[in-house]
């Protein structure tokens, strides 16, 4: 208690006289103990003027106060940019910040959603790589230097070079789902490898990519354009024409071809939800990266059954809704989990 005062007393104005003086007379009054117990009060009083002598110095020198700088931990709802280095970074949707390299130099800028890297003429002798990780619940848009557009969906990461080399393929690698309106370069195809070691390469396309590793195929569907998928050297290249989609079957290791309607598969960048003879399972997995929720299904009827359904931007209540009142699915949410029955 005598050292809690002490230091209550001296926090709002240290004064190194009056707190001598303060911890003498203490010293002084317990002289008349016996002398076992002077050397143990004389060094507990010492203890307490260096205690209250370092209190008062980095009070003064400003360390108790609030300090301004605070390092990012990211968490799982962020959007995350790993560095050359191997640093994170971490990118707010309202935030604009440049983007350095371990030199210092800047490379890219984020504005909003939108991340731009320099399209410098300086050419570069070896490829440095950035990883951009985007959550479930979130979308982003990705600009590379060589002007393609890049569309990121909810739980999707595409690792990427800073600055391609000035001859040879552009390769980027994706896991998740992306729209690419690809910057045309006869000299440079332009080449997307996939987890599963799925090659597309173009010229110069729009096309979209999903590539989720909880599916069962990875999906290409070309919007205009020309592009080429090959799962191997050894396998001959399947051509997809505009309006057609190629699904690579990761079991059986094969690739089909068949025209859909495009739109189907781009209304992500809108934020709208569109099921065309979709099972309950996937629709699911759509509606959790979709809402960065936890969906149950303890309503193993309907689990294999087919859907045709839009939604735009609305909340999950809305989908969850039309699948209560059309077919008697009923749910309970808890926080961001929910459960089917």
């Amino acid at each position: 208690m005598k050292i809690n005062y002490a230091i209550e007393n001296i926090m709002s104005e240290f004064n190194t006289e009056k707190t001598k003086n303060s911890i003498l007379k203490k010293i002084r009054k317990d002289k008349r103990s016996i002398i076992t117990l002077k050397i143990s009060k004389f060094l507990k009083y010492a203890a307490v003027v260096t205690i209250l002598f370092g209190i008062g110095y980095t009070y003064q020198q400003g360390f108790f106060k609030e300090n301004t700088k605070h390092i990012a931990f990211p968490s799982e709802d962020t959007i995350t940019l790993e560095l050359e280095n191997g640093n994170l970074e971490v990118l707010s949707e309202g935030d604009t910040t440049k983007i350095l390299n371990t030199k210092g130099d800047v490379i890219g800028t984020q504005k909003g959603n939108q991340l731009r890297y320099d399209n410098s003429q300086i050419e570069s002798k070896k490829l440095v790589y950035n990883q951009l990780t985007i959550p479930y619940g979130k979308r982003f848009e990705l600009k590379l230097s060589d002007g393609t557009i890049a569309h990121l969906n909810a739980g999707s990461s595409l690792k990427y070079p800073v600055r391609f080399l000035k001859e040879g393929k552009r390769e980027v690698f994706l896991v998740g789902e992306v729209f690419l309106d690809v910057a045309k370069d006869s000299k440079r195809p332009f080449t997307v490898n996939t987890s599963d070691n799925l090659d597309i390469q173009v010229l110069g396309t729009q096309f979209n990519v999903s590539n989720y590793p909880e599916d069962i195929t990875t999906e290409v569907v070309l919007v205009e354009g020309s592009v080429s998928l090959q799962v191997n050297e050894k396998n001959d290249a399947v051509i997809l024409e505009p309006g057609f989609k190629g699904s690579f079957d990761r079991q059986q290791r094969n690739i089909s071809t068949k025209p859909v309607i495009t739109n189907v598969y781009t209304s992500w960048m809108k934020g709208e939800l569109v099921f065309r003879g979709m099972n309950l399972e996937n629709i699911l997995k759509k509606l959790e990266r979709h809402y960065n929720v936890s969906i149950t299904n303890q309503n193993l009827e309907y689990s294999q059954k087919k859907f045709n359904a839009n939604f735009g931007n609305e909340p999950i209540e809305v989908v969850l809704n039309y699948f209560k009142n059309t077919y008697g699915i009923s749910y309970t949410i808890n926080d961001n989990k929910i459960i089917l029955k």
